[in-house]
């Protein structure tokens, strides 16, 4: 019992990761300021509903979320949310592009905007593959039942995010504990 009970933990603990949300702070080190190249920061990273961008900044900054022609255009009259409290966490809750920028004169144009892709959260296995309509070439084998067809997914942003591993060496710790 107690091998099986620990690769039943350990499969339980790979897969934690994947459920916690994240918390990523724009910009990193940097925050929301001037002279970063946001387009670049995003690159990487997987956004998805449950995670939070927390946005850091100074007093000649704020943050509007703004739809794609405000984004594109560097234009905040239309934002369906303003913040200027120097520390704005904003909850990603829909599958989507979010559009942010900061409504300053010439923070904008100056490249202080962001543009995020939020992505479902995995909450099932993938889905098997659907069958072809192509007949197969005579030179390809047929795919073997006992052979998994896995297709590629993005990163799991869960490991960049803000989250304590201590808190799952604890959990492993004490799970260890209840099972001797």
């Amino acid at each position: 019992m107690g091998s099986t009970a620990t690769a039943a933990l350990f499969l339980l603990l790979a897969a934690v990761p994947a459920v916690f949300a994240v918390t990523f702070k724009v910009g990193d080190t940097s925050g929301w300021t001037s002279g970063i190249d946001y387009t670049t920061w995003v690159t990487g990273k997987t956004f998805r509903v449950g995670d939070t961008l927390e946005f850091i900044y100074g007093l000649s900054h704020s943050v509007s979320v703004v739809d794609k022609a405000g984004y594109d255009g560097c234009v905040s009259s239309g934002a369906t949310q303003n913040f200027a409290d120097g520390d704005t966490k904003i909850d990603l809750k829909t599958v989507g592009t979010m559009h942010f920028l900061c409504p300053t004169f010439g923070h904008c144009l100056g490249g202080m905007k962001l543009a995020v892709l939020v992505l479902p959260t995995p909450s099932s296995p993938p889905s098997p593959p659907s069958p072809s309509s192509s007949p197969p070439s005579p030179m390809t084998p047929p795919p073997s039942p006992l052979t998994p067809t896995l297709s590629p997914s993005p990163p799991n942003a869960a490991s960049k995010g803000v989250m304590s591993y201590g808190l799952i060496g604890v959990t492993i710790i004490l799970m260890y504990g209840v099972m001797t």
